[in-house]
């Protein structure tokens, strides 16, 4: 007897669903794990880069479910997931490890038809819609009458305040994502985004693959180009909206969309985002203390300078030299330079810990009638 395309896709849906749950989503964070700035992942495709980063940090298929309303989850001897995001201070990039196994790899189409982790991101958590389709002034529904055309909804609105990504897994003879909105002639390039990959099967075996990559996530992301666009700032314990969806191809007549947020329209209303918290390094990867500081300058003709301290660790007292003689035990002091010349700053702090002195050398400059 032969069975039709239509019923073994039935049945193969029947086999990889297990039992339905209630998803859920964080909505305070997601760890995102902090990289030091000497142990940057080298975008290579390969694990070894994230071999510290703790299994906490992973969210796997266990995670994800159907967002149908049915809460089915994939099975793992079907699909199998794992994804961890990190950061690194002072660097405002995402990044991905994305390791998954597929028992149907379905990736030779050159077109949307391909196993895709799709990516959505807020990075300063506006919330709202970021996509064309969900304008609020585009529809006659408004009642604010004949509402925007398509082609300003798509330049002026599409992926400006949060962004998405369809990130195929993986692209074969085809650009590794689409970026879906008019940034894309930029937004996936370097030195925005980045990505490689690492797998041995071709298009309808089974296997295992790794995609490792970031990208940069917009607080206002500008069809013109990155001169008019503004980066997402990362910073300790900041939370971000973020969420993924795994699209899985089996052949031409059957797919999932398995979802980390419940709602299946995160991929355009910000508002379905999952929380993700930038995470303070590691304790093992923390110094007892070590000194940092800071400065501003706030007015030039008086050469006047407010410091603040940035020191990692328990710091119970401080000792600065401004390099012209004076000093202050201060925590975050402002001091005036009588006369014009380039400095050497220093920052001595101590604590239960020990001490630590970083010094800056003509960090701190004015300009004026100095001596040959």
């Amino acid at each position: 007897m032969t069975v039709g395309l239509s019923v073994i896709a039935a049945l193969a849906f029947a086999i990889s669903a297990v039992s339905p749950r209630t998803q859920t989503c964080s909505a305070e964070g997601y760890p995102v794990y902090q990289f030091t700035a000497d142990s940057i992942p080298r975008i290579d495709g390969k694990i070894d880069d994230w071999a510290a980063v703790p299994d906490r940090y992973a969210i796997g298929t266990d995670a994800l479910a159907a967002d149908d309303g049915s809460n089915v989850r994939p099975d793992p001897k079907s699909l199998d997931v794992s994804l961890k995001v990190a950061w690194v201070k002072g660097l405002n990039r995402l990044y991905f490890l994305y390791e998954a196994r597929d028992d149907y790899w379905d990736f030779d189409e050159p077109g949307l038809h391909n196993d895709t982790l799709e990516i959505a991101v807020d990075g300063n958590r506006s919330g709202g819609p970021f996509i064309s389709r969900f304008h609020p002034l585009k529809a006659p529904a408004t009642g604010l009458g004949p509402g925007i055309d398509e082609q300003t909804a798509w330049f002026d609105f599409q992926n400006v305040d949060s962004q998405n990504y369809h990130i195929f897994t993986p692209a074969f003879e085809k650009d590794w994502a689409m970026a879906w909105g008019p940034q894309a002639a930029w937004i996936k390039r370097l030195p925005w985004s980045n990505i490689a990959y690492h797998y041995t099967f071709k298009p309808g075996q089974s296997g295992k693959l790794v995609a490792e990559f970031w990208i940069t996530p917009f607080d206002h992301a500008d069809a013109r180009g990155p001169a008019y666009s503004v980066e997402s700032a990362l910073t300790e314990n900041k939370v971000i909206g973020l969420a993924w969806a795994v699209i899985d191809y089996d052949g031409p007549t059957h797919h999932h969309f398995w979802n980390l947020s419940p709602h299946h329209t995160m991929y355009g209303q910000a508002s379905e985002l999952c929380g993700f918290r930038l995470m303070p390094l590691e304790a093992g990867q923390r110094p007892p203390i070590k000194a940092d500081w800071s400065f501003t300058i706030l007015d030039r003709d008086r050469r006047t300078v407010a410091y603040h301290d940035d020191t990692l660790g328990a710091v119970t007292g401080w000792f600065w030299n401004f390099g012209d003689g004076t000093h202050s035990e201060e925590r975050n002091p402002v001091h005036s330079y009588a006369s014009a010349g380039k400095f050497v700053v220093s920052l001595r702090a101590s604590g239960p810990a020990g001490h630590a002195t970083l010094s800056k050398v003509w960090d701190v400059s004015f300009a004026g009638d100095l001596p040959k």
